[in-house]
């Protein structure tokens, strides 16, 4: 199968650019360069780290932005969800897939669950599942719970870009446990957009203070 080219545009290199409908949502760069960041500053590095990035990879934005950027920088990126949340095309990503969440995880370094948009699957996933069996189901395969994390590496990390279903894709115990770097991740976003915010809109001047 031969591999779409990327548009062009400032789109182009995200995930996004590949084959993927139009309705598709695009990448958000500052929230992109949030990920390595966090990644970085637990783990010490991101030549050669293994990133799972788990859920709903088909609507999701974060997972389209970092799959790019992570390999770009070095990471090994897994993606692991079930093949109705896949995009067409993903074989062409940069990343291996996936469809068993426990055989992945001993190898991971980092894990970075995704909520499931129910509200991008029309009416039928805004009152209903659509895209699997039940929420139950989905959880049981794909939600990482303490049992699942029990089984990471000792100084493996979690994320979540959020917002998060607690007890579907993630279970409150490990959301708020010692592994969890999800609010550390998410400050990061902020600070990154008030960064790309600063330098648009007033870059020319310091931030802090003024120069003499």
């Amino acid at each position: 199968m031969a591999c779409p080219v990327p548009r062009t545009g400032w789109r182009a290199g995200s995930a996004a650019a590949w084959s993927t409908p139009a309705t598709a949502p695009t990448s958000t760069p500052p929230r992109r360069c949030s990920t390595p960041t966090r990644c970085a500053s637990g783990t010490g590095h991101l030549e050669g780290l293994k990133v799972t990035i788990v859920g709903d990879i088909l609507h999701s934005r974060v997972a389209r932005s970092n799959v790019l950027l992570l390999h770009t920088l070095g990471a090994d990126v897994t993606l692991v969800a079930p093949p109705t949340l896949l995009p067409v095309g993903v074989d062409c990503w940069p990343a291996e897939v996936s469809y068993d969440l426990d055989a992945v995880l001993p190898k991971s370094d980092v894990v970075m669950m995704l909520r499931v948009q129910r509200e991008r699957m029309g009416p039928a996933g805004e009152t209903g599942t659509a895209y699997f069996p039940s929420v139950r189901e989905y959880s049981r395969r794909y939600g990482l719970d303490v049992r699942r994390a029990a089984a990471l590496k000792d100084d493996a990390i979690v994320m979540h870009p959020g917002p998060m279903v607690r007890g579907m894709e993630i279970a409150s115990e490990v959301a708020d446990g010692l592994r969890s770097t999800i609010v550390e991740q998410v400050a990061n976003g902020v600070s990154v957009r008030m960064a790309v915010l600063y330098l648009l809109l007033g870059g020319a001047e310091p931030a802090i203070g003024s120069e003499k």
